[in-house]
């Protein structure tokens, strides 16, 4: 196998994904293309030798649809050889992008390859391109389908997590973020996005409210209560997990990941394409794996995918300096914590999804991106990157400095 190595991350900040977000203006398109010209730019890369492009798209549809990688690869003013192809994991689709785009790399199949993600969250709105597992009673039914805002009660429920534990959890990733960004932490990374004519639109994430406090959040009525209770989604889950006898819902806006609109990119090359192009390799993709878990609950997937990775690099918690996970909600932070050991001071150290947003085609870049920045700013070697994922799934990445 051909070593895998990251040459460079970039992502774009995160706007609001609503109406009067400061992308909204922006196609999804024009998002995507906005990370591949600044890989281009930043690198001075011939793009002839890219050998594919990969993007996560959660919602390929409307204007995310038609194979959006592929036009945003024209649009990127890259060669006009460079292919394009959009995947669908949910919410680690950015990460398998990139794993993907790893694994030709190491195969042999490409030299170069770009992986990475977009969603424009306030102009195709979750659920647009439908499915079966939304949609199909009988699907319904085999899967015990819950909304995941219910499902992460139930997770907070069964684990024993009240409201000012994940409470807590949002405050301190608040927190985090506000200070990654006074100290300049993302500036290597996030490339502003312009309008038509050259003007920036936002140049920093726009969800963070560092303002957040533990009594501004215990205002907040829970978002999924009356999905659970008046919908019957909690007897559903109950069903499933009949140790439990009441759903206690703790999860809300305030402690849940934000909806926002963002792209991210990752470039990946074997060593001797590294050489000819004259680019520095930043680190090396070490393991990477997926997995199915129980659908219902649906969002444990990071454990088990976190145990297999490691399982698989020959490693163990031990080795991992800082891990990155995606912070759906603050209940699966928690629960990876707790079933793991793993201590809050190496996890989301600069914050996560909760303060800056989650884009879902793209976080799974974003955050292996954020992960590296923050692996050379400590001058440390192993991190590891996860993902929890709708129908019971879970995706890990691990990488080590060069």
């Amino acid at each position: 196998m051909t070593d895998a190595f990251i040459y460079d991350a970039v992502r774009t900040p995160r706007g609001k994904g609503r109406k009067d977000g400061a992308l909204h203006e922006v196609t999804p398109v024009k998002l995507a293309a906005t990370a591949l010209s600044a890989i281009r730019e930043r690198n001075d890369l011939d793009t002839a030798e890219v050998d594919d492009v990969i993007f996560g798209c959660v919602e390929p549809a409307k204007e995310q649809g038609a194979v959006i990688t592929r036009l945003a690869v024209i649009m990127a003013d890259y060669d006009e050889s460079v292919p394009g192809i959009q995947i669908n994991r949910f919410c680690s689709s950015g990460l398998d992008a990139v794993n993907m785009a790893a694994a030709k790399v190491q195969a042999g199949q490409d030299d170069l390859a770009i992986g990475g993600g977009v969603e424009s969250m306030s102009r195709v709105p979750m659920m647009t391109a439908g499915g079966a597992y939304y949609q199909d009673p009988q699907v319904a039914h085999k899967v015990y389908f819950t909304p995941q805002g219910v499902s992460a009660d139930l997770i907070a429920t069964r684990e024993g997590f009240s409201r000012d534990d994940v409470d807590a959890f949002a405050v301190a990733s608040q927190e985090r973020a506000d200070k990654a960004w006074k100290g300049g932490y993302f500036k290597h990374s996030v490339v502003p996005v312009s309008d038509q004519n050259g003007i920036t639109l936002l140049d920093r994430d726009e969800h963070p409210r560092p303002q957040t406090t533990m009594q501004s959040l215990a205002a907040l009525e829970p978002a999924f209560k009356m999905q659970g209770e008046n919908f019957g989604f909690d007897s559903v889950a109950i069903q499933r997990y009949p140790d439990v006898e009441r759903i206690s819902h703790v999860h809300h806006a305030g402690n849940s990941s934000g909806i926002v609109d963002g792209a991210a990119a990752v470039l990946i090359g074997n060593e001797e394409i590294g050489k000819k192009l004259g680019l520095k390799p930043r680190a090396r993709i070490k393991q990477f794996a997926s997995i199915g878990s129980e659908p219902s609950i649906m969002l444990t997937g990071p454990v088990a995918v976190t145990q297999k990775a490691l399982k698989r690099a020959g490693m163990d918690l031990a080795d991992i300096d800082l891990f990155e996970l995606n912070e759906a909600f603050a209940a699966v932070v928690l629960y990876f914590m707790d079933q793991l050991s793993v201590d809050h001071a190496k996890m989301n150290v600069n914050g996560g999804a909760i303060a800056m947003g989650h884009p879902l085609g793209a976080t799974g870049a974003m955050i292996l991106g954020t992960l590296l920045d923050e692996l050379e700013r400590r001058d440390l070697q192993t991190g590891l990157a996860t993902l929890c994922v709708g129908a019971g799934m879970g995706t890990a990445t691990i990488i080590e400095r060069v």
